[in-house]
């Protein structure tokens, strides 16, 4: 498998580490509620991670929470809360946002406040190798004494240092340094051995992913926004800390924006997941999050949305048929396309995770198994052929249909055994009205010859 790294400016094979593959991604920070350009970001490292572990890797998960923050500080002085609340509230509501989208848990979800500790001893390491210096304000990493520093964003050194955005200091010894520990008395803060105060944001995000994934490891991700200065500080630090490389390859997800237009709160056009799951369902979204290659821009617009519920609902369709298709028949030519299919989309896969055309690949698949079933000609066998790659690659995309509890199913049996009495006995009002009332319940029906198939359906708010 071939990824971009942000790093070298090129694709490159993938170098697994044996049958394993270590992957950390920057999480949020908690002070608000995530939005859609975090939902586009996770999934798209969601579906990297399916699509290893479909590949029969061992992928090891890590994405952090950023809990203390001047942000989150503000905010709890605000609502007259702790930062600690404040954090708690962010956290549980990710939890409940990114199950909303089916997004696999982490296998550690580490949080900055549980980690001071390895971030004061990194601290301390680097102070001891000279790489970084004590202020009167607090610690500083000297960007000077890395030489590598700037290889990721390759911005010229002029630039890094007008774009560095960090906050005036005259005691820094010079203007791109920037803080690895500021002094603060007041909470939260912690004791460390020059002074009470708090990290910065840099040194979390590596002193946790060299806790739980180890001085080397295979990729780092993140949003693109992230790649100077957060990125670039993170390697400086980690590097010269030990002296090896961080992160061999780096991913980077594009932008979310709204009618093309950046989300700000200035602009009030920011999309929390909350509400678009509402308004367009899981499916949808990711199959929105993915419809273009993971490193281009992203527009969050009604047409590319309308779009992708139209695709969820051919593939939901295919997957009812598939799953009710009469017993019997042959498996025809649909062995050979499932194979040829699930061929095209790993290539799409490999290339670069370009899920814009595994997707069209996908969907090429499902539009033939639903012309079959469309003219009553998908059999039990070929439904068994297809089966296990259309399930395999819904797994990959982390799409699922809406399940029905076994009551419910009794239920929706009866009412379309029901129904299928009432039209042969030509009561077709009646067998009307069944059918609304099954409308009502989400599940819509599709008759065929001696037989109706049901489905239930996501059905979001809009």
């Amino acid at each position: 498998m071939k990824l971009y790294n942000t790093l070298s400016r090129t694709a490159e094979e993938l170098q697994p580490n044996g049958n394993s593959v270590r992957i950390y991604v920057c999480g949020v920070t908690v002070y608000d509620s995530s939005h859609i350009g975090h939902a586009r970001t996770i999934i798209v490292f969601d579906v990297l991670r399916r699509y290893l572990m479909s590949k029969g890797y061992s992928v090891k998960f890590v994405q952090n929470f950023t809990d203390v923050d001047d942000k989150i500080i503000n905010r709890a002085k605000k609502e007259g809360k702790s930062a600690e609340e404040i954090s708690k509230t962010y956290i549980d509501a990710y939890y409940r946002d990114f199950a909303g989208l089916n997004v696999l848990k982490a296998d550690q979800s580490p949080k900055a406040t549980e980690h001071i500790g390895d971030m004061i001893r990194l601290i301390q390491g680097l102070v001891e190798k000279g790489h970084a210096y004590l202020t009167l304000n607090g610690v500083y990493f000297r960007v000077k004494s890395f030489a590598g520093y700037g290889k990721l964003s390759r911005k010229p050194v002029d630039e890094l240092e007008a774009g560095a955005r960090i906050e005036i200091d005259q005691s820094k010894e010079d203007p791109m340094d920037f803080a690895l520990w500021k002094f603060y008395s007041e909470p939260p803060a912690w004791d460390s051995p020059w002074g009470k105060g708090r990290p910065g944001w840099h040194i979390e995000c590596s002193a946790m992913a060299l806790k739980y994934l180890g001085d080397t490891f295979e990729i780092h991700g993140g949003g693109h926004d992230l790649v100077f200065p957060h990125h670039e500080n993170e390697i400086a630090q980690s590097e010269s800390f030990t002296g090896k490389q961080y992160a061999r390859l780096w991913m980077h997800s594009g932008m979310v924006t709204i009618n093309s237009q950046k989300m700000s709160k200035s602009l009030g056009n920011i999309v929390s997941i909350d509400k678009a799951l509402k308004a367009w369902g899981m499916n949808a979204l990711r199959l929105y999050c993915l419809s273009v290659h993971y490193a281009k821009p992203l527009d969050y617009a009604d047409e590319l949305l309308i779009e992708s519920a139209q695709r969820w609902r051919q593939i939901e369709t295919c997957a009812y048929e598939l799953r009710a298709a009469a017993e019997g028949g042959d498996a025809g030519v649909v062995g050979k396309l499932a194979s040829e299919s699930e061929d095209a989309f790993g290539a799409a896969m490999d290339g670069d995770m370009n899920t814009s055309l595994a997707l069209t690949e996908f969907l090429k698949f499902v539009t033939k198994l639903n012309q079959l079933a469309a003219s009553d000609r998908l059999t039990g066998e070929m439904a068994n052929a297809a089966l296990p790659v259309f399930e395999k690659i819904m797994g990959i995309l982390g799409l699922a249909t809406v399940d029905a509890t076994e009551q419910e199913r009794k239920e929706i049996e009866e009412m379309v055994a029901t129904r299928n009495s009432l039209r042969a006995e030509k009561k077709f009002k009646e067998a009307d009205d069944v059918r609304k009332r099954l409308l009502e319940r989400s599940v819509e029906l599709m008759d065929h010859k001696g037989r109706t198939v049901w489905k239930r359906v996501e059905r979001p708010e809009r």
